[in-house]
């Protein structure tokens, strides 16, 4: 008696009669593209919002709508970052004046004491 010989797969059958050894790998596949797309969404935010200085390692001033009432400053000092918004209120409080400060055509403030 022969051996009977097993039937070659060809095609179409091939591929339906194939086993998958692991079903949880096309999860972990949809998993890396849900991280890359993350991290790409992350990036195009940053960009767009004109962020890109947060991201280098020296202090940085961003100015946010300048000369208007919606004026913001954001500071990073190291890995501080401080959020400031500027109001065209004035202050009033109790206490003694203590002198002066000016801007210079520069940017720089001087601080004038007054005289006692």
């Amino acid at each position: 008696m022969p051996l009977k010989q097993p039937r070659k797969l060809t095609g179409h059958r091939r591929l339906l009669e194939k086993q998958e050894d692991d079903p949880l790998s096309s999860v972990a596949n949809l998993f890396d593209v849900a991280m890359v797309f993350a991290v790409a969404l992350l990036l195009a935010m940053v960009s767009h919002f004109h962020l890109e200085d947060l991201l280098q390692t020296q202090d940085v001033t961003i100015l946010k709508n300048p000369g208007t009432s919606k004026m913001e400053v954001i500071r990073r000092k190291g890995k501080v970052i401080e959020h400031s918004r500027i109001s065209q209120n004035s202050i009033q409080g109790e206490g003694q004046r203590l002198g002066t400060a000016y801007r210079l055509k520069t940017g720089q403030v001087v601080y004038v004491p007054e005289a006692e």
